[in-house]
């Protein structure tokens, strides 16, 4: 039937492009979660200042979504996504631009104008491709457009590799081994702009919304004009994304470090910490893949409810330091958070019409989650140990798991 299927052959390049979007972005961030170790070593920062590297990626989401959301009302979905590259290409360029000055606050400086642009493309991309096909199929839609972002995180690491090739303790080549990749990814993203410059994308506005909330029922009348702060769903949407954020970046951001830690057994060599990151996040590809599949046997807040309490169990079994078990638990917590961004974006826009934009706005501004939280793991890290550490992210699944079973709730 229609309703199953994931897009339609009206809607299916806008959403092959658009998914695109989603690759790029993992790459910048698969890239950003190798550079916590590597500043570390290079230039001799703590695993609390280096936490500042998500920090200022993240706080972008934050300062930027809610503009970039009235920018795209006003202006439409494509030009937002064209805004978005053009801030995600010069981001990148300037990085590669500065990095002889080896001034690690002038680099998170460059990182929130990239992070400028990579928040603008989620405040369009995540809504719209939820858009582009039957209703009923929009977690899975979303889900399997994050599957490239999964792909794309993979990738991110071993490029990584190539930046930790570079151990030169000579002033002003500390960080040279950076400046090719930011200058190809800025290269490509100009490219992908000017493709999009070119191509005709369907504009979802909210006239065409306000057609269909024109023709709903008089309960869903009633829904539709609740504000935004008494649509319980969304605001525990918001809750919800803030703290997956804040779980997952303080995840991504020390499993080089758990995984080089001398208290740890095993422990691997620093050179090769890239490649253990990108094995965890081959496992988060593979869950986003296989749970846009299930979604068609399992009501998705289900899905999300059992992945969450899964990484309730397993991160104690983390902390305890128990070698390759410890190990292996850490990274099955890859594979588990893999549908959870994109499951609670679509689970908390859900039906809310003419304000889907503006309720996407909030949503990734609670991306801030991941500028909040890395700081706050590496200081327990710092203080205890590494394995200690990954007690902290438990409280953010335990909502997860609330929001998946009672706050997701439509209640109209």
């Amino acid at each position: 039937m229609e309703k199953h299927k994931l897009t339609t052959k009206d809607f299916l390049v806008p959403f092959i492009l658009i998914s695109s979007l989603f690759f790029l972005w993992g790459i910048a961030h698969g890239m950003l979660d190798t550079l916590n170790k590597h500043f570390q070593d290079m230039l001799h920062l703590s695993k609390a200042q280096s936490g500042m590297i998500q920090f200022s990626v993240y706080t972008a989401y934050f300062s930027i979504a809610l503009p970039a959301g009235y920018f795209m009302r006003r202006f439409g979905y494509k030009k937002g996504i064209i805004l978005g590259l053009s801030l995600f290409a010069s981001g990148a360029f300037l990085i590669a631009a500065t990095c002889s000055f080896e001034s690690f606050w002038l680099f998170l400086v460059c990182l929130f104008i990239m992070g400028c642009g990579l928040a603008t493309l989620e405040t369009a991309a995540n809504p719209y491709t939820t858009k582009l096909g039957p209703k009923e199929s929009a977690e899975r839609r979303i889900n399997f457009s994050q599957s490239f972002n999964g792909l794309a995180w993979v990738i991110g690491p071993l490029i990584g590799l190539f930046i930790y090739g570079n151990q030169s303790n000579v002033a002003g080549e500390k960080l040279s081994s950076m400046i090719l990749p930011y200058c190809v990814i800025g290269t490509v993203v100009l490219l992908v702009a000017l493709l999009f410059l070119k191509v005709k994308l369907p504009e979802i506005t909210e006239e065409t919304e306000e057609f269909n909330h024109n023709a709903a029922s008089a309960a869903d009348e009633a829904f539709h004009h609740k504000p935004l702060i008494k649509q319980r769903h969304f605001v525990f949407g918001v809750i919800a994304q803030f703290s997956y954020v804040a779980a997952q970046t303080g995840i991504f951001s020390y499993l080089i470090n758990f995984v080089t830690d001398e208290s740890q057994n095993p422990h691997f060599d620093v050179a090769k910490g890239p490649i253990f990151l990108s094995i965890g996040f081959a496992l988060f590809m593979i869950g986003r893949m296989s749970g846009s599949y299930f979604m068609r046997l399992f009501q998705p807040n289900k899905m999300l409810a059992l992945y969450a309490l899964l990484c309730c169990v397993l991160l104690p079994v983390v902390s305890a330091n128990l070698g390759w078990i410890s190990l292996i638990c850490l990274y099955s917590t890859f594979f588990f958070m893999s549908i959870m961004f994109p499951t609670i974006f679509a689970l908390g826009i859900k039906d809310l019409g003419p304000k889907t934009k503006k309720a996407a706005s909030f949503i990734v501004m609670a991306i801030v989650g991941g500028a909040v939280f890395p700081p706050v793991m590496g200081l327990i890290a710092d203080k205890f140990n590494m394995s200690i550490g990954f007690f902290a992210p438990i409280p953010f699944f335990l909502f997860i798991l609330y929001y998946a079973l009672k706050g997701s709730v439509i209640k109209k």
